[in-house]
């Protein structure tokens, strides 16, 4: 399935599903308030932020009352102040209340992504290399975080286990080898990228005879991501993991690999601090 497909096919069933989780069979708390009362609220961030969301808010309040109109004043991706305001609703008081925190939820949480990976971005700026996000992420938010990432200037790995080979420590011992384990991948689907990943220089040199075309260098030494570029020779993409953190991520870039992976990015995220306040009431 295409990607962009697949995405909105998920950000349709996880509108369902976050409304489903919340409100459950109804929000008695939300009929305290009249029926035919309307309302005006703003949605705020307490931080800066980068915004990431958009489409899921939209589609959750479009499946709980498409009375609700929403008037974003930024879209995703987009850098936002503390303070700022960045959504206002109009519509019944009661949909608005009862969506509020699923709606909330999903931005915070997409926005804390894109926010961390905007952040490493701008450290590597400058040096060519491509920020990547990796598996690690929430539990049932693959796509949506993925999104994010790219949100916030990062790149995509692979998007599961099925788009490209990712040939990893206990696959090259159960295959007997990187080259019988690149051998057998090229054999099973031609067309997809195969990656290795290597801990040591003799690896390295076993990985570019097998002629992999991704070679993540795991938990390298600074100076020997160095000597790895050299080994490498620019024959494959080098791909640095392990020991990345903001302090660290500027001199991998400096070593000349092509790309940092990171899974902070998506596992060590703290949510944003938004809020959503009715400014005005009035009856229909």
């Amino acid at each position: 399935m295409h990607y962009q497909t697949a995405l909105a096919e998920e950000i349709r069933s996880s509108a369902t599903h976050l409304l489903a989780e919340d409100v459950g069979p109804g929000d008695i708390t939300a009929q305290l308030i009249p029926e035919n009362q309307w309302a005006t609220a703003k949605v705020i961030t307490r931080e800066a932020a980068v915004l990431c969301g958009v489409a899921w808010v939209d589609e959750i309040f479009r499946c709980l009352d498409n009375r609700v109109t929403l008037r974003w004043q930024a879209a995703d991706g987009d850098l936002l102040d503390a303070d700022q305001c960045f959504l206002e609703l109009e519509g019944p008081a009661r949909s608005l209340l009862t969506g509020e925190r699923a709606a909330l939820n999903v931005l915070q949480t997409l926005s804390a992504t894109a926010t961390a990976t905007r952040r490493y971005v701008d450290l590597i700026e400058g040096t060519n290399v491509r920020l990547l996000d990796t598996r690690k992420t929430l539990p049932g938010m693959r796509l949506a975080q993925k999104y994010a990432v790219t949100c916030g200037g990062g790149h995509n790995h692979r998007i599961g286990l099925w788009d490209a080979f990712l040939i990893k420590e206990n696959h090259i011992a159960a295959c007997g080898g990187i080259q019988a384990a690149v051998a057998q991948a090229r054999k099973l689907a031609s067309d997809l990228q195969v990656e290795v990943e290597v801990e040591t220089f003799e690896e390295l040199d076993q990985a570019l005879a097998a002629g992999a075309d991704i070679i993540m260098l795991d938990n390298f030494a600074l100076e020997d991501l160095h000597v790895a570029v050299e080994i490498n020779g620019g024959r494959a993409t080098l791909e640095a993991s392990g020991n990345v953190d903001a302090t660290t991520l500027k001199a991998i870039a400096e070593t000349g690999v092509d790309c940092i992976s990171s899974g902070a990015l998506t596992k060590d995220i703290k949510s944003i601090d938004l809020s959503m306040r009715i400014t005005q009431t009035f009856n229909v």
